[in-house]
């Protein structure tokens, strides 16, 4: 009777999660990622059907984690298909696991010496691809630990090794159900605001389908900002440096926390954080690594390019006054610049230390290194939309519907980008961002007077 009257309620809701479980497979088993009008078609319905289920039953956050992680179940047994990335990451689990230092060599080392330091080592190495071959690791320690876990576990399996990684991705989103939900409390705002991230067809087709590990350092980033606004700073700094050794992208927020700290325990924070990454580093550390690591590092802002913004309109005035690409003397000034740009922004701000304020100014601060960039990889985008969930901002949630147009580059096999199509999505992002920002600051103005 209980659950008779219970799909009677919720005929609908249901009704439209069993559709986008049906997409879901289709995504997951059914697709190739040159398929464009398919890819465009399952992901514009899925982010549809996503909208409703929140609009009609945000307030059952039961029965939303339910529906979240049944999504993410579809996937367990799929090879990503739109990203081959975790070839490299299954290829520098196993070099861990034989002894070996990921990264010292290139897996284009061992297989042009016809070595094979790894079980697979031929079909891993086809499979990542020939950019990632070339190149070293660049997946900092607690990443490459993920990596070891599943060759512990699946060491003779690819398949196995992608199931291993799958279930650490998702668990980190029940880690971030958790937080993420007594973060909002704390701050007053509506609990059901995490599953515009957790239902998100972006974060689960991304993170759980494509095996990106941005979902585990944003499980450590949340735990940090919750600890950090229960006042328990030493043991943020602790979770920040783990966030940071999964991905070194939240380096971007330490300046902003001077805000919140004050100098003598924001010098205290930066200190646990220091420490804590040279340990994690430690095992690994050589002045090979040193020089390998700090070089393929440098790659993403003075050689690799892909779905950028501002660097493509600097790149087409660099090439018709200079006659050539200046994404290497872009990406240092930016490099250089981005800090400063930062600090700036936390010192405006001092006399607003509030986390409200706090989680603003992280996503002003990776939209604005984002939208600078040379490089962002859709992936990328699952950063500000987490930060998204706990502020006013919702365009980030526009950005993660039509970043899916950077997929029109692998139309063809030999990859090659469609600028209409990036242009597009950068027009709507931008509209809605200054839009947004125009709206909220009119609004603030409006409470003054």
């Amino acid at each position: 009777m209980v659950k008779a009257y219970f799909f009677k309620l919720n005929k609908i809701p249901l009704l439209l999660a069993l559709t986008s479980l049906l997409f879901y497979v289709a995504f997951a088993y059914d697709l190739q990622r040159t398929d464009i009008i398919k890819l465009l078609t399952l992901y514009t319905g899925l982010f549809y059907l996503f909208y409703k289920i929140i609009q009609l039953i945000k307030h059952d956050i039961k029965l939303l984690t339910w529906i979240a992680f049944s999504f993410r179940a579809i996937f367990i047994l799929a090879i990503p298909n739109l990203s081959q990335d975790f070839y490299r990451f299954i290829w520098d689990g196993r070099m861990i696991y034989e002894g070996l230092n990921p990264y010292l060599f290139t897996p284009d080392y061992f297989i042009d010496n016809h070595i094979f330091p790894v079980t697979q080592a031929q079909e891993l190495h086809a499979g990542m691809g020939n950019l990632s071959a070339s190149h070293y690791t660049n997946y900092p320690p607690l990443n490459q630990l993920c990596f070891y876990i599943a060759s512990v576990f699946a060491g003779k399996s690819i398949l196995g090794s992608i199931i291993v990684l799958r279930i650490i991705i998702i668990a980190a989103d029940f880690g971030i159900l958790y937080f993420g939900k007594k973060l909002l409390t704390r701050l007053n705002l509506p609990s059901y605001n995490i599953f515009w991230y957790l239902l998100n067809p972006f974060i689960i087709i991304e993170l759980t389908g494509n095996l990106h590990f941005e979902g585990v350092m944003i499980f450590f980033l949340i735990w940090s900002l919750y600890l950090l606004h229960k006042s328990k700073w030493q043991w943020s700094a602790f979770l920040l440096a783990c966030s940071i050794s999964i991905k070194l992208i939240p380096l971007i927020f330490v300046p902003l926390l001077y805000t919140n700290l004050g100098l003598k325990k924001c010098i205290g924070f930066l200190g646990i954080i220091g420490f804590i990454s040279l340990l994690l580093f430690f095992p690994f550390l050589s002045e090979a690594f040193t020089q390998n690591y700090i070089e393929t590092t440098g790659l993403w802002f003075q050689n690799f390019e892909f779905n950028a913004s501002v660097f493509y309109i600097a790149r087409a005035i660099g090439d018709y006054f200079l006659g050539f690409n200046i994404i290497s003397y872009y990406g240092v000034t930016i490099a250089i610049l981005l800090p400063f740009l930062i600090i700036i922004l936390s010192i405006k701000n001092k006399q607003k230390a509030t986390m409200q304020n706090l989680f603003n100014l992280m996503l002003f601060s990776i939209c604005i290194y984002y939208f600078l960039a040379t490089t962002v990889h859709p992936w990328y985008i699952a950063t500000p939309v987490i930060l998204s969930v706990f502020t006013r901002f919702k365009f980030a949630l526009i950005w993660s519907f039509m970043v899916i147009l950077s997929y029109t580059a692998y139309i063809q096999a030999d990859y090659q980008e469609n600028i209409w199509a990036i242009t597009l999505e950068y027009i709507i992002v931008f509209s809605v961002f200054l839009y947004e920002l125009t709206k909220k600051r009119n609004t603030f103005e409006n409470k003054l007077t």
